[in-house]
């Protein structure tokens, strides 16, 4: 497994194998907008969460304690009904991978959704079976499931960033999520016709072959770009460079596609950064295609031209 390799490689500190699970995920939340509840539910809530994403198996593989992916998540709870334990809330998931001889991380995911609405009983683990997505109660299972499919779609972007189509196996039980969640009235965020920048397009689209030159390029940005920087920056940067005129032609046969945005909110940074390395009169043409393929980082890449 080139991922478990590469971190051997990564850290120079000798760490045990241990049967240590996938993720070292944090979680906060936010519950300024609930009133007339107890406040230890919501560490209650909190704990929850975290023992569901960090003591669950979610691969077949082990996991040494230096391996596990790093994932923040912030559930900031919106609403809740009087006479249930019914709230709504968006969650905001953030996750990121090591680079190679580099003191930071790549972020990987940074994605706020905000159709979360769940049933949330104090003390009652949380539950979740890839064959049984719902369980009895749909409002209940719907957090599990959301949590389920984020935790498939961080796992299969990560092992996408180290091999060429690493991640498919995890995107397919994402995919698997999505067919088979909750569906009761006040649910929202798992179906095609509830709009086009939902759960369901993303894995969607990742999983097109229309998209496929994404996939591609979150390798190549990654394996032959970040990881390679320190050893032949300029050679890392063309590779890094040459594929945003693939994702820029991507953009055109799929405007306003979830999954490019959904690339961006988490690239962007490190896109501008790149091009900000080239002398001013190279940058043009990358920052008119960067503007156009992201707009909401649109003053990000034009203060580049300055």
């Amino acid at each position: 497994m080139l991922k478990k390799l590469f971190s051997i490689v990564l850290f120079s500190a000798f760490c045990v194998s241990t049967n240590a699970q996938e993720f070292n995920c944090k979680v906060k939340v936010l519950s300024a907008a609930i009133l007339n509840v107890d406040k230890q539910v919501f560490s209650t809530m909190e704990k929850s969460i975290a023992d569901f994403m960090n003591t669950r198996k979610w691969t077949t593989e082990e996991y040494a304690a230096n391996e596990r992916i790093d994932v923040n998540i912030m559930l900031n709870l919106t609403s809740k009904a009087t006479d249930d334990d019914l709230y709504g809330a968006t969650l905001t998931i953030q996750s990121s991978r090591p680079v190679f001889n580099a003191s930071y991380t790549s972020p990987i995911v940074n994605f706020v959704d905000k159709d979360v609405v769940f049933r949330y009983s104090q003390f009652t683990p949380f539950q979740f079976d890839d064959n049984r997505v719902v369980a009895n109660d749909p409002m209940a299972s719907n957090i599990t499931a959301i949590l389920a499919y984020y935790a498939y779609l961080v796992l299969g972007l990560d092992y996408d960033s180290f091999s060429p189509n690493g991640g498919s196996a995890f995107f397919k039980r994402a995919q698997n999520v999505v067919n088979n969640a909750p569906e009761e009235k006040g649910i929202a965020g798992w179906k095609a016709v509830e709009g086009n920048r939902n759960r369901y397009w993303i894995v969607d689209q990742i999983l097109s072959p229309r998209f496929q030159e994404v996939r591609n390029y979150f390798y190549t940005m990654h394996r032959e770009g970040f990881d390679k920087m320190a050893a032949s920056p300029e050679e890392a940067r063309q590779k890094i460079l040459s594929g945003i005129p693939k994702l820029n032609q991507v953009n055109k046969e799929n405007p306003t596609s979830i999954l490019l945005q959904f690339f961006f909110n988490a690239k962007s940074d490190e896109l501008a950064r790149v091009v900000s390395q080239l002398p001013k009169e190279q940058r043009a043409s990358y920052v008119a295609m960067l503007s156009s393929m992201d707009v909401p980082n649109v003053n990000k890449y034009q203060a580049l031209n300055k």
